[in-house]
């Protein structure tokens, strides 16, 4: 298959795993804190990364090391907690949605930072998608009041990490394979993550009945969510670009909106309306 059509595969995959991980943390968060929660599925993918991947850091040589620190603190590790903190105030559905901020900042810093081409459609793409994410937020703010919404705050802050995660992998890492560069993001995150989980006080919580029933969830977001997404993340960005890459932000909100309405979090037509906006936008985004 041509990378062209490839691309759009993988982004749809992607859209479906990663639009799948808020609920997984929701359930999560019922049995865990947002430490526990962020180091286990750290720890469970590094695990299984070091199973499938260990070969594959032979071709990691010592220049790269100091971009996958990097990458694996921007890409994986602070957003891991920003997100885990954030919903506990505020519903999978609408976290999603922040998280559609994310190609915006990818443009932004890569313009800034990285001086990459860009062209006009991408720019109307980008801001296409931010229009109907802010439909999404406003009409999701008008129907859950009660959620706090200052926690917002840390959903940006980690849309700024991915963004910075996509430029350094784009720029820098741009030689490995996307094998190559997740197992070796995980090799340097794993040992501080368990740090973090062995100070959380996870093994006297695991002893509890409720946090062992939830365990499955971080298990399955860990492997599949983070391990197995991140590898075929980084391989869209090598077929596509950093700003088509980022853009699965865009179709993350709508699979989380489903699983939202199985959850009673709710779909309104003003949230499809946004749904069908983000659509275009990463249309426009994609286009060459």
């Amino acid at each position: 298959m041509e990378n062209k059509n490839l691309r759009f595969v993988f982004l749809t995959i992607l859209a479906l795993v990663w639009g799948s991980s808020f609920i997984l943390i929701k359930r999560g968060l019922t049995g865990l804190t947002p430490f526990q929660l962020g180091s286990l599925r750290m720890v469970f993918a590094g695990l299984f990364l070091l199973l499938i991947g260990f070969n594959s850091l032979k071709q990691i040589q010592l220049r790269h090391w100091k971009y996958l620190a990097l990458t694996a603190c921007f890409g994986t590790f602070v957003p891991v907690y920003l997100f885990s903190y954030a919903q506990m105030e505020i519903s999978s559905t609408i976290s999603a949605i922040l998280n559609s901020l994310t190609p915006l900042n990818t443009l932004l810093l890569g313009i800034l930072l990285f001086k990459i081409d860009f062209q006009r459609r991408q720019i109307y793409g980008v801001f296409f998608g931010l229009l109907g994410s802010a439909l999404l937020i406003l009409n999701g703010a008008a129907t859950h009041p009660d959620q706090n919404y200052s926690y917002a705050v840390l959903l940006i802050l980690a849309s700024v990490c991915y963004a910075l995660n996509v430029n350094f992998i784009n720029r820098y890492l741009s030689d490995l394979s996307p094998l190559s560069i997740t197992t070796g993001n995980f090799v340097v995150m794993l040992l501080p993550a368990f740090a973090v989980l062995f100070y959380s006080g996870f093994f006297e919580a695991v002893q509890v009945e409720k946090t062992q029933d939830v365990l499955v969830y971080i298990a399955i977001l860990g492997i599949v969510g983070t391990a197995l997404a991140n590898i075929l993340f980084y391989k869209l960005i090598k077929i596509s670009s950093p700003v088509f890459a980022s853009s699965v932000t865009y179709l993350i909100p709508v699979v989380a909106f489903f699983w939202g309405l199985i959850d009673n979090e709710g779909l309104t037509l003003v949230q499809l309306l946004g749904a069908v906006i983000i659509m275009f936008g990463v249309y426009l985004s994609a286009k060459k």
